[in-house]
């Protein structure tokens, strides 16, 4: 097998450039289901407040039992959003959020969906090879409710970069 021949690994698993990433689309990008453990567990290392660690307490809460922190929340969507998505992308990273909102809680044994709409998408002035996606992602449980949106920017390589 010639050089020219052979598989890349780094660029035959890209799928999305930021020219492939056309505003008004959307994807889902997979389910998770998080565990009374797993919950317990995330919650004792980052966010250990009562309604996240303590049964009792959360079943005083007004949220009526254990729930996962926000945190959690924001963790298992951005896993869902790598592994189903980013790795299969020229992802560069991103500059940050323009809102965050926890919308409901989330329970153990819940089943997360998340989706990814794209807002907007523009060329970088200063990086001809670089493109910046803004993008919503909304979470539902189950039952169809929302218990998260992000919205927030993206930056990808572009396919075909502009010439200066």
């Amino acid at each position: 097998m010639t050089s020219s021949t052979r598989p890349n690994p780094t660029t035959d698993a890209i799928k999305y450039y930021w020219e492939d990433l056309a505003v008004g689309s959307r994807r889902e990008l997979g389910r998770v289901q998080p565990t009374k453990e797993e919950i317990l567990c995330f919650a004792h290392q980052f966010d250990p407040q009562p309604f996240h660690v303590d049964e009792d307490a959360a079943r005083a809460s007004l949220f009526g039992g254990l729930c996962a922190s926000g945190w959690h929340t924001c963790a298992m969507a951005m896993r869902l959003m790598v592994d189903n998505f980013l790795k299969d992308s020229t992802s560069l990273g991103s500059p940050g959020l323009e809102s965050l909102k926890w919308l409901n809680p989330v329970f153990p044994g819940d089943t997360l969906t998340l989706h990814q709409t794209i807002l907007e998408s523009r060329a970088m002035s200063k990086r001809a090879d670089v493109g910046l996606v803004r993008s919503a992602w909304d979470m539902v449980n189950q039952h169809g409710d929302k218990v998260l949106y992000m919205d927030g920017y993206g930056m990808f390589r572009r396919r075909h970069p502009a010439s200066d």
